[in-house]
């Protein structure tokens, strides 16, 4: 036995990993694998290390682990066993072909379903060049002033409650301001009880979805509409049914025969800049949802897309504001205000709603990240967030000027679309004649992203619409994406 260690243990001198670890897993993988029995007696530190040609310590350390771990066990003045306790291990051949080979680290041994609903990429930032989904520009965003704020709530203050746990609902502080923010820039009414700070407006839908609809409950979104809206309802359960959007928002009155067909449970709506078309609901739209919300009891999920970002005139307010039945939740993030790295949130609705909703949050998340909420909340407090929303709606009004001139003037014999009033991306047809799919793929080869609206899953006859976003390029880079559009096209 002797002889068979010192062969089946190899050490790698000089690696990442101590060789006193490199031993004692050895050892217990001779263990795992039945080549060491249980109460077999073990070589003595000496004799094991002058096998291995290493330090006597350096077994001592090695036997040491595994006697914590309960592999081994020792007997004073008797020598190094492997633990008795251990089931007895027999070696078997594996005769389901289907392990053979397999990597445990890689594939599973265990089944579990992989919804078809899930299986969407994930965007990520990659390439030189971007016409994104419409999102900021990180280099406007007020990182110093970011970074100061986060390393002062790092070091000031008492470290126990500056530092351990908080609200599951967000910091006081953060809700405090962000209620006086609403107030004043959306006319709400909200107090902090009003608000629950979340990881982003994805994590508020989950959560208002997963408590408040069940499985074989009728949810209506808009087409074309926000796939990750569908994907929510999808994984609750829920039957969904779209009604159409035009150029004034969602097809209320659609809706309205839909509620007297099916009892509706949650209704999904992008009211300000409408997702992807950019529309803004239309105010007679507006007052009838919340009627139709108030007779057929259902809730709806207002989604705060854009809405600091109109270029025209002040935008309508949000539906919330003007809910007297408590039948709105509303929902948005900072991704669009400084950047999606930035993970906060916040979702708003009746105290009882959001008391409830903060209770489910704590077992997926106990709670956020406090020193950025914290941060954020100071932000809010001295004004800085205020200032950096002016700058930025001047700046990415200059840029969707310029960037819709560019597409009139090099690319109007390909796509038509409307100057949006907000937001930041265009929603653009391309003509039929074009392969989308293959024009971004050769784009992407030039270092240039834009979406091929795979992804997006819109209804069939806007096969050839995307989104192009504007905002987080400047106007060399955006002319340098056209013209590459122009060159393939």
């Amino acid at each position: 036995m002797m002889n068979v260690l010192s062969t089946l243990i190899t050490l790698e001198k000089g690696g990442k990993q101590p060789v006193y670890i490199q031993i004692a897993n050895q050892l217990m993988s001779l263990i795992k694998d039945g080549t060491l029995q249980s109460g077999y007696r073990l070589l003595s530190t000496r004799q094991l290390a002058s096998f291995l040609k290493v330090h006597r310590r350096t077994v001592v350390q090695a036997y040491d682990e595994l006697l914590a771990q309960g592999w081994l066990e020792s007997q004073t003045g008797n020598g190094t066993f492997v633990a008795k306790n251990l089931p007895e291990i027999r070696l078997v051949s594996i005769q389901m072909e289907d392990t053979a080979g397999r990597d445990p680290l890689k594939i599973a041994g265990f089944r579990f379903n992989r919804p078809e609903h899930l299986n969407k990429p994930v965007l990520k930032a990659g390439l030189r060049l971007h016409l994104d989904d419409g999102f900021p520009d990180p280099r406007l965003a007020p990182l110093e002033d970011l970074s100061r704020a986060y390393r002062s709530q790092l070091l000031h203050g008492n470290p126990y409650l500056r530092l351990g746990y908080g609200e599951t609902s967000g910091t006081n502080w953060l809700r405090q301001e962000l209620s006086a923010h609403l107030n004043e820039t959306r006319g709400l009414k909200t107090s902090p009880a009003n608000i629950l700070i979340v990881r982003g407006m994805i994590m508020g839908m989950y959560l208002a979805v997963t408590s408040l609809v069940k499985s074989g409950d009728c949810v209506v979104t808009d087409a074309p509409g926000w796939f990750g809206a569908s994907m929510n309802f999808t994984q609750a359960g829920a039957n969904i049914f779209h009604v159409p959007v035009d150029e004034h928002g969602m097809d209320v009155d659609a809706l309205e025969e839909l509620c007297f067909k099916q009892s509706v449970r949650m209704v999904y709506v992008t009211s300000h800049h409408q997702y992807p078309t950019t529309v803004a609901l239309r105010p007679d739209r507006r007052i009838k949802l919340l009627k139709l919300a108030e007779t057929h009891g259902f809730v709806i999920f207002e989604d705060d897309y854009d809405y600091d970002f109109h270029y025209l005139s002040k935008p309508l307010l949000p539906l919330f504001g003007a809910d007297r039945a408590g039948m709105v939740l509303y929902c948005g993030s900072f991704t669009k205000t400084m950047s999606p790295a930035f993970r906060i949130g916040y979702l708003v609705g009746p105290e009882d709603v959001i008391a409830h909703l903060a209770s489910l949050r704590r077992i997926i998340d106990r709670q956020g990240d406090v020193m950025l909420e914290n941060a954020v909340a100071e932000l809010l407090q001295t004004g800085v967030i205020q200032r950096h929303l002016r700058k930025s709606v001047r700046v990415y009004k200059q840029r969707r000027d310029f960037f819709c001139e560019l597409l009139k003037t090099e690319l109007s014999d390909h796509v038509r679309f409307d100057v949006p009033d907000g937001g930041m991306a265009v929603w653009t047809s391309f003509d039929p004649g074009i392969d989308v799919p293959k024009l971004a793929a050769r784009a992407a080869k030039k270092d240039l992203y834009f979406a091929d609206g795979k992804v997006a899953g819109y209804p069939p006859h806007f096969r050839n619409y995307i989104r192009l976003g504007f905002a987080s390029s400047d106007p060399g880079e955006l002319e340098e994406s056209v013209r590459i559009i122009r060159d393939l096209l």
